[in-house]
């Protein structure tokens, strides 16, 4: 059967269709950045304590209406309990002052009965402060964020396999639409409940696209051209998208006009639908050899080229039926580095006292990420590159318990932190490709979709995850350390695609597997004699 590659050879691999295609399909991922982690601001706690009314209540009694308590070793003023303002009222009509002729020790307390004020010294609002999830109502802040990836979760799996029965295009679009409308509709959600559910909705559309976008510039793209884009293309653009989530966030301190700045620019990228192709790999699965062989001859015409009279010669051009057996090792590995990208990612605004320079320090640290990953997938074999990834999660993670509580060397700690990121970063990454790379022409969107929603439970638990820090500092660095070394044992059985090209049929899949199968069996018998 003729390989796809060898068919459009005669295109070359950075003509101007390419370019094109590189480009427009790397901007489509910008929005996906800046929304994936916009939760970082939106429901981020600000300071907060009770409302206190100032009726029937002086001055001395109204400024220590709030009890002091010691919060890791710091005495602050309480977040959720305040005296008793009934009791307040009293000895205020009698004349009496607190400290001097009422020990507050000995007054009664209660919740927040009348609210709670919060801080605006870095937000103006947000989800938190909006719908008062503090408190006894605290459950829901993690929730949120699990409810997005939820979302994220259901879309992936069924765009995946929406994209292998109607086509890359028509699913990437879709999913665009669907993240930018509800992500813009969240802004009119009257309480928490409608919140999350059009939250949820536009996590539906979130990483789809993206998983959409991906697969479609692997099966356009060849040779050095798909490996640019696979390993840092497509992952700079979304890098991108949220190096600007910080600066969007300085600006407007409002979640509502940041999920506004986040959401629109997605309508934008509508009029690109009559400019991007349909995959002809795609195409030529489904036996629609003409629509792909008139998408090749528009591309040999923008690139100058002289098209052959026949493209695509065989005509064995076909998809199998059979679903493909999602190998359990490869999803360990997903659902490990999303734990780990996202709960260090989500974790970000406590990394400094300024969450703007916070969230810019962990979008700037994929950068050399994905640079490295680039690296790797040319040169290095797959699973010596992911064994290596977790090795340095692992060691990066567990090493942070180690730093002495010093503001003098607080910075190694974060620095740390950083480099967990950045092995979880290229991770990611590495796996996407990896992906792409095992599973055939008519099961790679459902492969990748069913990769990423399986990772998308690990996103799911971690901002859970990084509520272990109540019982101890640094359970979740622990936690998050000892999942990356026990992965990268499951990493040593995964086949390798290193240097080979994409299998267009489950046979071609199932031979590659069984060649590694037979290579291992024999490497093992020449050690046993």
């Amino acid at each position: 059967m003729q390989h796809y590659d060898s068919s459009v050879a005669f295109l070359g691999t950075w003509g101007r269709f390419q370019l094109i295609v590189f480009f427009l399909l790397c901007s489509t991922i910008l929005p996906n950045g800046s929304g994936s982690f916009s939760l970082v601001f939106v429901t981020d706690t600000p300071q907060h304590r009770c409302r206190i009314p100032k009726a029937n209540l002086s001055q001395e009694w109204w400024e220590v209406a709030v009890p002091l308590e010691v919060v890791d070793g710091e005495l602050q003023a309480s977040r959720c309990r305040r005296y008793r303002l009934d009791v307040l009222r009293n000895l205020s009509a009698g004349g009496l002052l607190p400290g001097r002729d009422v020990n507050l020790s000995s007054l009664e307390q209660e919740d927040c009965v009348d609210g709670w004020v919060y801080g605006t010294e870095i937000y103006q609002s947000t989800v938190v402060s909006q719908f008062d999830l503090v408190c006894t109502q605290r459950w829901k802040q993690p929730l949120t964020a699990t409810i997005f990836f939820l979302g994220v979760l259901v879309g992936s799996f069924f765009s995946g396999v929406l994209a292998d029965r109607f086509g890359r295009k028509p699913v990437l679009f879709a999913t665009i639409i669907i993240q930018a409308v509800f992500s813009v509709a969240q802004i009119a959600a009257p309480s928490w409940e409608v919140f999350s559910v059009l939250l949820f909705c536009s996590g539906l559309g979130n990483i789809s696209n993206y998983v959409s976008c991906y697969v479609l510039g692997t099966e356009i793209l060849t040779g050095n051209t798909r490996v640019v884009y696979s390993s840092t293309g497509v992952c700079l653009g979304y890098t991108l998208g949220y190096m600007t989530l910080p600066l969007f966030a300085y600006f407007l301190r409002s979640w509502k006009t940041l999920l506004l700045a986040v959401g629109l620019p997605g309508l934008f990228y509508i009029p690109l639908w009559w400019i991007l192709p349909e995959s002809p790999m795609w195409l030529l699965s489904q036996g629609r050899v003409t629509e792909a062989e008139a998408i090749v001859r528009k591309a040999a015409k923008m690139n100058r080229v002289v098209a052959p009279e026949k493209i695509f010669a065989d005509s064995k051009w076909h998809a199998s039926s059979a679903f493909v057996s999602i190998r359990f090792t490869s999803l360990v590995g997903r659902f490990t580095l999303s734990v780990c990208y996202y709960g260090l990612s989500l974790n970000t605004s406590q990394l400094h006292s300024n969450p703007y320079i916070s969230c810019f320090l962990s979008a700037v640290v994929e950068v050399p990420a994905y640079l490295s990953c680039s690296l790797a997938i040319r040169f290095l074999p797959r699973r010596l590159a992911l064994v290596a990834v977790f090795l340095t999660v692992g060691l990066a993670l567990f090493f942070i318990q180690l730093v002495p509580q010093s503001e003098r060397i607080l910075g190694l700690a974060v620095a740390l932190e950083m480099l967990g990121k950045f092995g979880a970063t290229a991770g990611t990454s590495l796996l996407f490709a990896f992906t792409a790379e095992l599973y055939p022409t008519g099961l790679r969107n459902t492969g990748s979709g069913i990769c990423v929603m399986v990772s998308r439970t690990g996103s799911c638990i971690a901002p859970f995850l990084i509520q272990l820090n109540i019982y101890f500092k640094y359970l979740p660095y622990i936690t998050l350390g000892t999942l990356a070394m026990l992965s990268i044992v499951t990493m040593l059985f995964l086949p390798e695609s290193f240097r080979r090209p994409l299998p267009e049929t489950l046979e071609q899949m199932q031979k590659r597997q069984r060649w590694v199968l037979f290579q291992s069996r024999g490497e093992n018998a020449e050690r046993d004699s």
